[in-house]
């Protein structure tokens, strides 16, 4: 599949796959952030894409930087019809006390120009009707949810 990119900014990395065989391919911070702990930051990517009808692209956080770090990258969903720069939204977790992370003993975190932020996947859409009822049929899990299961 050949999906257009556009960069809107000379600096923006066009994504690549680290690996054959990966599914997500890296996006990549465009500018210098610091991040504060209890902050929430839009990280510029400098590119926009256009998804083929039909699919999605997923914004999915990449492994490394959430097991070592307090940072949390959120999920996100970019439409075939957006045409917009992709952008990726940050959170700051923070427990109160020092946070030592890959970048050192700090409070404030900074997001280095070129830094790989986020992961990108492109991913078949399903559209579906819904049909109203005024019953449901019934399965062995049933409305058993939130831990039903045990923890």
């Amino acid at each position: 599949m050949n999906v257009k990119i556009k960069k809107l900014h000379p600096e923006a990395s066009i994504p690549v796959y680290a690996k054959p065989g990966d599914s997500g391919f890296d996006l990549v911070a465009l500018n210098d952030v610091i991040i504060a702990p209890g902050e929430t930051k839009k990280i510029q990517t400098g590119l926009a894409f256009e998804i083929p009808d039909g699919f999605e692209m997923q914004i999915r956080p990449r492994s490394g930087l959430t097991f070592n770090t307090k940072l949390r990258v959120q999920l996100g969903t970019i439409d075939a019809g957006y045409r917009g720069e992709v952008g990726v939204i940050v959170d700051h977790l923070f427990d109160g006390g020092s946070l030592e992370t890959l970048f050192g003993k700090n409070d404030e975190v900074l997001i280095h120009k070129g830094m790989k932020i986020a992961q990108g996947v492109i991913a078949p859409v399903v559209r579906v009707s819904f049909e109203e009822v005024t019953e449901l049929s019934d399965s062995e899990r049933g409305d058993g949810g939130f831990g039903h299961t045990g923890v």
